[in-house]
C-alpha cells in the first residue's frame, strides 16, 4: 500500500467553509449526541481522500445508515486513527501543544471519557485554535473550552490501496 501526504491545508480549508454551516452530502447528527465526530471525519477525509471501508473497524461515510462508528464517535475514531493499519489516515498520540493544522483535539473529562473532537485550524506557539460543530466554532482558542484532559491526536499520513 502506497503512503501518501495528508494535506493539511485541505483539511484546513474545508474546516473554515464548513465550520458555521453544514456539507448538504453528510448528515448533521447535532441533534442526536453531536456533530463534532463527524465535522472532524469530514475534515480529515479533505486531507486524506481516502476511506477505509473494513466494516465495522474502518473509517467511512456512504450515508447516514452506511457509516462505521469512527466516523461519528469519539472513542471510535480515536481507536481506528491511532491503531489502522490499513486504507486511510494513521495517527500518533502527541502533546496537544505540538498539533498542526488538520490534526485532532480530543476533549475528556477526568474519568478519561472523552467527549469532544475539535479540528486543530492554527497552532501559535503552542496555544492551539479550533474548528468544531454541534456548538459551531472556528479559530476558537482550546483554552476557552471547559475540559479536564485533552489529547492532541497527530495524523502522520494516509495509506492509499
Amino acid at each position: 500500500m502506497e503512503i501518501i501526504e495528508y494535506n493539511r491545508q485541505a483539511a484546513g480549508e474545508y474546516a473554515k467553509k464548513w465550520a458555521f454551516g453544514r456539507n448538504p452530502a453528510f448528515y448533521d447528527f447535532s441533534n442526536i449526541g453531536g456533530d463534532c465526530t463527524n465535522f472532524a471525519s469530514q475534515c480529515i477525509y479533505a486531507g486524506a481522500g481516502v476511506m477505509n471501508f473494513t466494516p465495522t473497524f474502518g473509517w467511512y461515510y456512504l450515508s447516514v445508515n452506511d457509516r462505521t462508528p469512527s466516523w461519528t464517535g469519539v472513542e471510535f475514531l480515536y481507536n481506528f486513527l491511532v491503531g489502522n493499519e490499513g486504507a486511510g489516515p494513521f495517527a500518533e498520540v502527541i502533546p496537544v501543544d505540538k498539533l498542526e493544522v488538520g490534526d485532532i483535539v480530543q476533549l475528556g473529562r477526568a474519568t478519561s471519557d472523552f467527549y469532544h473532537s475539535p479540528v486543530v485550524v492554527r497552532n501559535d506557539n503552542g496555544k492551539i485554535y479550533v474548528a468544531a460543530h454541534t456548538y459551531d466554532a472556528y479559530n476558537k482558542p482550546l483554552s476557552s473550552y471547559s475540559f479536564a484532559q485533552a489529547r492532541g491526536i497527530h495524523i502522520l499520513g494516509v495509506r492509499k490501496p
